[in-house]
Order: C-alpha cells, then structure tokens, then sequence
C-alpha cells in the first residue's frame, strides 16, 4: 500500500488513492472517491461517495490562534463533512468544522475555514478565501481570489466577480471598541458584485441588487438597484430581464 490509512479509518468500494495520502483516525471515505497524491484526511473528517480530490489538498485541518487575534477562537469543532459528488481542486485547504454540500467544486488553491457552511452546487473558484464564521448558499458562484471576511452571510444565487473583497472591521485592528463591531457583509438571494469591487464591514447588499466592477460599498445596496462609484451610489434598476425571477431557473 502507497499510502497510510489509521486502522480506525473506513472506506467505501472502488476508492482509487494516490501516493503519499495519509487517512486519519475514523476518518469516513465513501464509494467511488478518487484522491490524488499527497492528499491529507485528517482525523474524523467525513467524505460523501463519488467525490474527487486532487493532489496536496488537506481536510479537516485544525485552526490555528495567534496569541493577538481577534476572531480566532479555542473551541472543539465537529468534523469536517463533504457531501456527495464535490470536486476539490489542487492544494486546498479545508478546516475541521466546515460543512460542504452536494456537487459543490472548490477550485485550486482555495481556503476555507471552520464554521463555514457551502450549500449545494456552490462553486468556490481558484484561490479563494472563505474566513470562518461564514455562511454560503446554494447554486453561488464565488470567482478566482475573492475573499469573504468571517461573519459573513451569503444568500442562494449569489454572483461575486473576481478579486472582490470583503471586510468586518471598521476600526481598522485599533481600541478595544472594535471587538463590540465585528460584522461580516451579507448578500441576500441573487445579489451581484462586479470586479474588484470593494464592501465595506456590516454593508448589506439586497436582493437582485448589483454592486459595479470597482465600486466601493459604504452603505446598504437597495434591492433590485445597481450601485455604482467610489464611494458607490445608486446608479439605475436592474433591468428586468437581468433578475433572477426571470432566468427560467
């Protein structure tokens, strides 16, 4: 054997594995799994049947806490769990204490925390980070290099273009008020962000609102209205046969 598997470990039939994996204590692999080489599943993480995980890509990793930071917190976490059918690219990492959902790729490079729920058919793209304490929907797509801040909340269908970024913190790492403000963004159902747009700690997008490539959110965006500019302003409604209502999902 190529590879090491604890003994405790349980694996379903027709599960091919490439060299050099390490396959934790009661660590769950289901029928039809197909890992690369040097993958790492560490202990108790839980793999749905028929996924696919491509080399140097670790799960269910544990947090790490600096002795200064400000979200990070000692807890014991639940295993990691990945639905059935998921594609996990090269080199991610994925925390203990994450929930995936069905069919639901995560591309090269990408990160996610713990605490962090992906719903089904969700696509995470290359590079992207996912802080913990996030929560994403069902059939979203999240473009190569965003980055979701922790405390974030993004509803179904939500489209956020490339290089976006996202913060929670309005002070900036300064006073002890800030940890009394930390709060991630929140996108309600269909929202879009453009890229390299910028949102701003606590701003809430609406739903079926657009954020323009570039712009910079420092206030609520209103349902159906796209915003605009630095510092982002309304701009004009959403065409109607751009909203979700009339996509023919």
């Amino acid at each position: 054997m190529n590879y090491f598997k604890d003994e405790s470990a349980r694996m379903g039939k027709n599960v091919a594995i490439g060299y050099n994996c390490f396959i934790g204590k009661n660590a769950v692999i289901g029928d039809g799994c197909d890992i690369g080489c040097g993958v790492i599943v560490h202990d108790d993480t839980q793999i749905g049947s028929n996924v696919r995980i491509d080399d140097n890509t670790v799960l269910g990793k544990t947090p790490m806490r600096a002795a200064n930071t400000a979200v990070t917190r000692e807890q014991q976490l639940p295993p990691l769990e990945i639905d059935d059918d998921c594609i996990i690219g090269t080199s991610v990492v994925i925390y203990r204490g994450a929930r995936i959902g069905k069919k639901v790729l995560v591309a090269d490079l990408s990160s996610v925390r713990e605490n962090v729920e992906i719903g089904d058919y969700t696509i995470v793209g290359r590079g992207v980070t996912i802080e913990n304490l996030c929560k994403i929907g069902s059939y979203c797509k999240l473009e190569t290099n965003v980055y979701i801040t922790a405390y974030s909340l993004i509803e179904d269908r939500v489209f956020v273009a490339p290089c976006v970024a996202t913060s929670n913190d309005n002070f900036i790492g300064r006073t002890e008020e800030r940890f009394k403000h930390f709060k991630g963004v929140t996108i309600r159902k269909g929202g879009r962000v453009g890229v390299g747009a910028v949102i701003l700690p606590g701003k809430e997008i609406g739903e079926d609102a657009l954020i323009a490539a570039g712009a910079l959110l420092t206030g609520d965006a209103k349902p159906r209205v796209i915003f605009a500019g630095v510092p982002a302003k309304p701009f004009r409604e959403v065409p109607p046969e751009q909203l979700l209502e009339n996509q023919n999902w």
